[in-house]
């Protein structure tokens, strides 16, 4: 489903240039649940952007079902991100003058979605993640951990194929972390792909697969499973 072939990545700082992802090659199929370790700076967040289309390479290929993302248009990689990739940061990125329900019905009315079948799976999701006596509050009457599972809400409103999550967990608690990461484990039975951007060891052992970076270069995984439990 995602595959990366010799991506490498280098920006230009201070007149001087930094090498981001090195030469980094791989293969994440259809069902496969990845989590990304590695100190910061390792080129994580780069390589989770690049699986993204929102980053294009300085040399190598991208490929999301085989089309080759940075082949495309912006406005055709635009298209193909809201068809098939869901996006959480650890920032949530909610609109703050809207209420929860609300924040979930904006990708629905942006794929043209009738109104009242927006508020119908708007309301069907918050529900699913326990937010149905909350779905009216506006991000400012929500706790952090309400706030996050809003955003994974509103990520799933579209139900895409992929899953692109950096630092999902980074400002939740330990029990609202497990809960966040027990949710993705549930939707990845269902089908979807997850790409998961973590410093978090007991959030990354959850993955079916580890992938360690260092260097902007992607370790074999034995060594990356090794080093993750040494962790």
């Amino acid at each position: 489903m995602l595959r990366m072939d010799s991506v490498s990545k280098k920006y230009l700082h201070r007149g001087q240039y930094v090498t981001a992802l090195d030469n980094a090659s791989v293969s994440i199929p259809k069902g496969d649940f990845v989590s990304l370790v590695g100190p910061s700076g390792s080129g994580k967040s780069t390589l989770l952007l690049m699986l993204g289309g929102m980053l294009s390479p300085s040399s190598g290929l991208v490929f999301l079902d085989g089309q080759s993302l940075y082949a495309l248009s912006p406005n055709g990689r635009a298209e193909l991100r809201k068809q098939k990739l869901g996006f959480v940061f650890q920032t949530f990125n909610l609109v703050p003058y809207l209420t929860a329900l609300e924040n979930v019905q904006v990708p629905l009315y942006l794929a043209g979605v009738e109104v009242d079948a927006q508020r119908d799976q708007a309301t069907a999701l918050l529900e699913r993640l326990g937010l149905g006596e909350r779905m009216h509050h506006k991000p400012c009457e929500l706790s952090v951990g309400q706030q996050q599972r809003v955003a994974l809400a509103r990520m799933l409103a579209n139900d895409p194929a992929v899953v692109l999550a950096d630092e999902p967990t980074g400002n939740l608690d330990p029990d609202t972390s497990r809960q966040i990461i027990e949710f993705f484990e549930e939707i990845n039975d269902e089908g979807k792909t997850i790409v998961m951007v973590t410093h978090d060891p007991r959030a990354a052992e959850r993955a079916r697969r580890t992938l360690r970076l260092a260097n902007g270069q992607i370790l074999p995984e034995a060594i990356a499973t090794e080093q993750l439990h040494v962790a």
